[in-house]
């Protein structure tokens, strides 16, 4: 994409936002698994046995875009889930349970507005 269309995109963006983008998101919180469904209709979905690492990462690209994005991983699935999602507070209380969950980065995390990923939880032994 050219930087003209780059602009042109982003100008248009912050002229007719979506606001509720990220609330289109739908996370589903069970006592064996995360899902979440994006506006697209694609779906990711992961075991809560299989979770391996919780992560944020934040970008610079608010408050126009989407900015920061909760990465749940497996050994061989995952979710992403941005900030704002429909069902987001449930999985968060939840994250929080877990044995060792950094609430200290997460407050880190809540406050960037830069480029960085933030290591929340890792299971013993997850690398």
């Amino acid at each position: 994409m050219s930087l003209f269309s780059t602009l042109k995109a982003r100008l248009n963006a912050a002229l007719h936002p979506d606001l509720n983008f990220e609330a289109k998101w739908i996370v589903a919180v069970s006592d064996h698994r995360i899902s979440c469904t994006r506006p697209n209709g694609k779906a990711e979905s992961l075991e809560w046995a299989d979770l391996k690492v919780v992560a944020i990462e934040t970008t610079d690209e608010g408050p126009f875009a989407a900015d920061v994005f909760w990465y749940l991983a497996g050994e061989s699935s995952g979710c992403v889930v941005p900030l704002g999602a429909t069902g987001e507070p449930t999985l968060v209380e939840r994250l929080q349970t877990l044995p060792g969950f950094d609430n200290e980065a997460l407050i880190k995390a809540m406050t960037s507005t830069s480029n960085q990923r933030f290591i929340l939880w890792r299971k013993n032994g997850a690398t």
